[in-house]
């Protein structure tokens, strides 16, 4: 047995899945062919993505932009003769904690409430529905008590009528099923509360049916919230971008708008807690000094009266001056003691824990009132935060904190202040007692006056200084300023859902990719071969050639090729030609053609190859040795009966005369497998088979023998000792994958001498630069012996 090739050698190297290259040609060629059902699966695609960018409703982001301002802490409460200062505003620090408060419960439901969100009016239309929010003609509300209380949404129809009247239908179990009412206002009594109907000033009658929905306010809250979202510019600024999605724009923009406005609502009212409770503390302590005051000037007054003193004597005018300006200090300092005595009072009662401080009050110590309109701030903060923050939050854990801190901190101020004040009040009182002695030698009745009248002094002064603070504390109230500037009103900044090039675009790669998809999953199921790429992920047998499939034409169909025929498959054979030439070399004669099963094409290969040979001016033999189904007579209509068989059974001695010309080319000679015998086996075992090989190779240039499939009996394993190579032959759409793994172990079990893989009847090859053509006959035949119904019907490989 002769040598195998090497599969090293480049013109019939096949390359298995693990060596195989990925070749973008050949994946576009693979699917290029079912253009049809990619361009019907992108235009599917397309129209489905249209239909619903038709039917979609759309979502436009409506935003709204602010910054945030603060009075300075150092100077919240303004004097009167610093009103300028109200204006001087700075940028607030904790951003964070003012976004938390914009989007906390309390803000939200004040916004819901105002806009009656929990209301929608809907028309449905063939397409989209609508909802006409402050254009519906008829206002349906309920009591915000009985709102609040809602187990569940209420839903209703609303019908206005062409005499004025309305008609209701509940859709809500529990709800009226019919209910008409002739005028406006009007109440539908409901086990979930009444519901009321209200005319619409300004707007026109709609004779539409209206789907009315009331929902539950924290369900409405919650809505709105998925929707808002808050961003601060960038961390170094209070600037904050506020948007919010909605399908209906107008809806949106009240919304945006009237959330800034009760938010500076609301934190005006924070502030003013503060002034309010240091109001309420001025006016109590106002009242008792008053009471006090009075009193003392009516001590004054009957001292005198009973004494009948009218005015102090002038010669102690220098002695006195001086010690009513230690006395005027001393006041001063006890009034301070008084207001700081009070102050740590209402510090240390537990019934202001949580009560902002009154501050501004007349303490003149700088830290301590700093240190109350932080804590004032802190406490402010906390409240508002816990409307939006669970108490067990870092944020609010830390506020706490500070809040505590600051308290501890206050509460020490105090203790030192009144320290501070205990001993400049006995200094001042030492220096007053000097110059009090000096004036010794007064009348005990002017001594005793004067006592009276520093007394009532004091009381003056704290009376002037409490009225004063009333002023400025009123004017602080007065005076408060919006904490969110509006830098950009809301507006509509564009649609974001459905984006149509994003789903024009999806649509498209889908309506590519599917197909794609299919295509795949379908070859990845398809058991027969289909190009070279599925013979090279499975063969091991060198690929001799490709090719393409046949169109059918003329007297003699299974003829391919002609002389100087330009055709694609025609070089496809010349191909062909020129690799089997270079795998025979010089020595080589003898090829035998073969495949697994029948119908893979092995006679039309067989019989293209012999003529591209006899093209070349070789002299070329057909040798059939199929001798159970006889084809090439038929094929090449060669009318006489005799063939090998005869020279094989010992009829015939003369191997020469059973060789006929093949009528297509002078170089091409056919000898047919002549009778079927009874024992083809047999036959082709005998000695005369090697003799007449023997005797042929010397007159032909090339024997090409056609034999049977090699799956089905062992005739063509019985040729191969006197052929030099194996032309082993596929069908792509015809074959399966199966059979090429038969070959293969018939090459590695070297069953038959240099197989060579051809691959026929490929459809769309582009190997050449160009298509080849369709149509190749897909016909069956049979083995049997003596079967005359084979001998005479016309079959085609």
């Amino acid at each position: 047995m002769k040598e195998q090739p090497t599969h090293d050698n480049p013109p019939f190297q096949s390359e298995t899945g693990e060596g195989e290259e990925f070749s973008l040609i050949e994946l576009f060629w693979k699917y290029i062919r079912y253009w049809k059902w990619i361009v019907a699966g992108v235009a599917v695609a397309l129209m489905a993505a249209a239909g619903y960018l038709y039917y979609a409703t759309p979502v436009y982001k409506v935003s709204a932009r602010v910054i945030l301002k603060d009075v300075q802490s150092a100077q919240k409460t303004p004097t009167i003769g610093a009103i300028d200062e109200l204006t001087l505003l700075v940028a607030v620090n904790n951003v964070e904690d003012e976004t938390f408060v914009m989007k906390s419960q309390s803000v939200l439901q004040a916004v819901v409430d105002r806009l009656d969100l929990h209301t929608s009016y809907i028309v449905e239309g063939r397409i989209k529905n609508t909802d006409l929010y402050t254009k519906s003609p008829v206002i349906v509300a309920m009591e915000k008590s009985e709102l609040d209380n809602l187990k569940q949404n209420i839903d209703l129809e609303m019908a206005m009528l062409s005499d004025g009247s309305i008609a209701v239908k509940g859709i809500t179990p529990g709800l009226p099923s019919d209910t008409v009412f002739k005028n406006l206002p009007a109440l539908l009594h409901t086990s979930y509360g009444n519901i009321s109907f209200t005319r619409r000033e300004g707007v026109e009658p709609d004779y539409r049916l209206l789907y009315i929905s009331i929902r539950k306010p924290e369900t409405v809250i919650d809505a709105y919230l998925a929707d808002l979202d808050i961003q601060q510019a960038n961390r170094q600024s209070s600037v904050l971008n506020l948007s919010f999605n909605t399908p209906y724009i107008e809806k949106g923009k009240d919304f945006l708008n009237t959330l800034i406005e009760e938010y500076n609502n609301q934190a005006i009212e924070d502030k003013n807690m503060e002034a309010l409770n240091t109001q309420k503390f001025i006016n109590e302590r106002i009242v008792i000094i008053d009471r006090e005051l009075s009193a003392a000037e009516q001590n004054v007054e009957e001292y005198k009266r009973s004494q009948g003193l009218t005015d102090l004597q002038a010669d102690l005018a220098r002695t006195m001056q001086m010690s009513s300006r230690y006395e005027q200090q001393l006041v001063e300092v006890e009034s301070q003691l008084s207001i700081v005595k009070l102050l740590r009072d209402y510090v240390n009662n537990p019934a202001n824990a949580d009560k902002t401080i009154p501050v501004n009050i007349g303490i003149d110590d700088p830290m301590l009132n700093a240190a109350i309109s932080e804590y004032n701030r802190l406490l402010l903060q906390r409240q508002r935060l816990t409307q939006s923050v669970t108490p067990d939050n870092p944020v609010m854990r830390k506020l706490e904190d500070e809040i505590a801190g600051l308290r501890t901190a206050i509460n020490s101020s105090i203790n030192s202040v009144l320290q501070g004040l205990t001993t400049k009040q006995k200094d001042l009182f030492n220096q007053a007692s000097l110059y009090s002695g000096k004036i010794g030698s007064m009348p005990t009745q002017e001594r005793e006056f004067l006592d009276l009248s520093r007394e009532q002094q004091i009381k003056a002064n704290l009376f002037l200084m409490l009225l004063q603070k009333r002023e400025e504390n009123a004017l602080a109230l007065a005076a408060v300023a919006n904490k969110a500037k509006v830098l950009n009103k809301a507006k509509t900044v564009g649609k974001i859902y459905p984006r149509t090039t994003l789903v024009l675009a999806v649509a498209l790669v889908l309506g590519l990719l599917l197909p794609g998809a299919v295509i795949y999953a379908v070859s990845l199921f398809r058991y027969r071969i289909e190009s070279r790429a599925d013979v090279e992920k499975i063969a091991t047998v060198p690929l001799l050639a490709e090719i393409p499939r046949h169109e059918e034409e003329g007297d003699n169909e299974n003829i391919a090729i002609k002389k100087d025929d330009r055709s694609s498959i025609a070089e496809a054979f010349r191909m062909l030609r020129t690799s089997l030439m270079l795998a025979l070399g010089g020595d080589k004669k003898a090829v035998v053609f073969t495949s697994t099963v029948p119908g893979e094409g092995k006679t039309f290969v067989a019989i293209n190859t012999a003529l591209s040979f006899a093209l070349l001016d070789k002299k070329v033999l057909i040798m059939e040795l199929d001798l159970r189904l006889s084809r090439i007579r038929q094929y090449f209509h060669i009318g006489v009966k005799e063939g090998i068989s005869n020279y094989l059974s010992g009829m015939e001695s003369d191997i020469d005369k059973l060789v006929v010309p093949s009528g297509i080319h002078e170089n091409l000679f056919v000898l047919p497998s002549g009778p079927i015998p009874p024992n083809p086996a047999e036959l082709l075992s005998r000695d005369m088979l090697d003799k007449a090989m023997e005797h042929l190779r010397e007159k032909y240039d090339y024997i090409f023998i056609d034999s049977p499939p090699v799956n089905q009996v062992a005739d063509t394993l019985i040729i191969n000792r006197v052929s030099d190579a194996t032309v082993y032959v596929c069908r792509a759409g015809y074959s399966s994958k199966n059979l090429l793994r038969f070959a293969n172990e018939l090459m590695e079990q070297g069953k038959l001498k240099n197989m060579l893989l051809v691959v026929n009847d490929v459809k769309d090859l582009h190997h050449y630069d160009y298509r080849y053509g369709h149509g190749y006959p897909r016909q069956y035949y049979k083995y049997g012996y003596g079967n005359d119904k084979a001998k005479k019907k016309h079959r085609k490989l």
